[in-house]
């Protein structure tokens, strides 16, 4: 969509253009109509209109805030419901009629805002009722269900707005409550049960959301951001229920990347685009990243030696409490074995194919090689174990730099620059160095950032000429 900053420049040069004799009359209207120059004045007129409204919906807000605040005590029960609920219903009612049925672009905007105004109005009832009908309980009990009232409105309305609202909900909730959930003993409760299946939830129920709200990428990646570390969590506490540490970490720390790495929206039915594996093959190289640095460190590889024995917190509870983690990471094990396998055979959907390719067999074997150091670092000695991880972490960094050489990628290029500068500084100002030397690296650093960036820039420059001409 053309933005009415550009629309405004090309006028004003088009102006600049006829008056010269550049192009004549007959142009200057094609290109009029073309991108619309009187609508300008109009647009800029609907946004001063738009901003007005925002502003009187404010402080008309805060009045009636204000007005209610001082008589709420006053009110009886009766009446604050029905005050309560008409505000919700009478928000909602009156966005979704101007989102679907706009006479101008500013009321689809108004209605978007009144929505996700809704969707706040939700939280405080659900507050102000428990308050009133004098129903205690956790605060976490709260956001999830506002989160779930919220994913209901994101999945009926499919506004990738209320979907990260609904996602950001849950995430709250699941962190606010995960530890008392986890490992004290409490009645059963379907809430509780979603917090302890969270990585499940994240799963089976915002991914969908993500596709059905138009491929949305910030709700997907917004979910892959709140399964990564509810499945890591829920795996590490295994060991506070009698599993071998050495074997739950080193599930912990494979299975995210191996599960997005692998990830291919093909594998849905009624999916024909491949419209999130890119974000989840950069979420998986995410974690492999912030993995090899901090395993990178010489206390960490100690510590892993020192991490080969049983923990035992839980007696004879112990199969009961680890039950439903061992269902989710055998779930989510599962499903990484069987990507993989399609990825391996190449499987065929429509015309497209995509087999393993040699950046997957080097992902494969970084996982591999991880996996196998974790379990058996108490027989490795420690140096051996921080050069393992060291060697990986400068590959995978390499690896970065070539891929954004290769394909023009500035992420991926720049990516790969801050891994290896981190890389660096961190051995240098880990180890016992002098001043003289640190001052050294952090200039020798600095300049070869600088240079990087310069002759980056300069082959991406050549690089896009050439790849047109293609």
């Amino acid at each position: 969509m053309i933005s009415d900053k550009f629309r405004r420049q090309l006028r004003q040069q088009a102006k600049l253009w006829q008056a010269e004799g550049l192009i004549s009359a007959g142009l200057y209207e094609q290109l009029s109509q073309r991108y619309q120059f009187d609508s300008l004045e109009k647009a800029a007129s609907n946004r001063f209109v738009a901003i007005l409204l925002g502003l009187g919906g404010i402080l008309l807000g805060l009045g009636v805030i204000t007005f209610v605040a001082a008589n709420w005590q006053a009110w009886s029960r009766e009446i604050k419901v029905t005050l309560l609920l008409s505000l919700f219903f009478g928000t909602n009612v009156t966005g979704f009629y101007l989102w679907r049925h706009p006479l101008q672009q500013w009321q689809h905007r108004l209605g978007q805002g009144l929505l996700l105004l809704g969707a706040l109005i939700l939280g405080a009832n659900l507050g102000l009722m428990s308050q009133m009908f004098h129903l205690s309980g956790p605060v976490y009990q709260l956001f999830l269900v506002w989160g779930l009232g919220v994913t209901a409105m994101a999945y009926g309305l499919r506004m990738t707005s209320l979907g990260v609202m609904a996602v950001l909900l849950v995430e709250i909730g699941y962190w606010w409550g995960i530890d008392n959930r986890l490992f004290s003993p409490q009645d059963f409760s379907w809430l509780g049960l979603m917090l302890e299946h969270a990585p499940l939830v994240a799963g089976l129920l915002f991914v969908p959301l993500a596709y059905w709200c138009r491929s949305s990428r910030a709700i997907f990646v917004l979910a892959a951001l709140m399964l990564i570390p509810a499945l890591s969590y829920q795996t590490l506490s295994l060991t506070a229920v009698g599993m071998q540490p050495v074997w739950i970490i080193a599930i912990a720390c494979t299975l995210p990347a191996a599960l997005f790495w692998s990830y291919d929206d093909l594998l849905w039915p009624k999916i024909h685009s491949r419209s999130f594996q890119p974000p989840a093959r950069a979420i998986a190289l995410l974690c492999l990243g912030i993995l090899f640095y901090i395993c990178s460190f010489h206390w960490v590889s100690r510590e892993l030696e020192s991490w080969d024995y049983a923990f035992d917190l839980a007696g004879e509870d112990f199969l009961w409490k680890a039950l439903p983690w061992l269902l989710d990471i055998a779930f989510f094990s599962s499903l990484t074995l069987c990507q993989w396998w399609y990825l391996v055979r190449g499987k065929r959907r429509g015309s497209r194919r995509q087999g393993l390719d040699s950046t997957s067999v080097a992902i494969a074997g970084a996982l591999i090689v991880t996996a196998a150091v974790i379990v058996l670092s108490s027989q490795i000695p420690v140096a051996m174990v921080t050069y393992i991880f060291n060697v990986q972490l400068f590959v995978l960094a390499a690896g970065l730099m070539r891929v954004g050489l290769s394909r023009g990628g500035r992420g991926a290029f720049w990516s790969g620059m801050v891994l290896l500068v981190l890389q660096i500084i961190s051995r240098m100002l880990e180890y016992d160095t002098g001043l003289l030397l640190k001052s050294l690296v952090f200039v020798l650093c600095g300049i070869g950032a600088i240079a990087a960036g310069l002759w980056f820039e300069r082959h991406l420059s050549r690089l896009k000429p050439s790849q047109e001409d293609l």
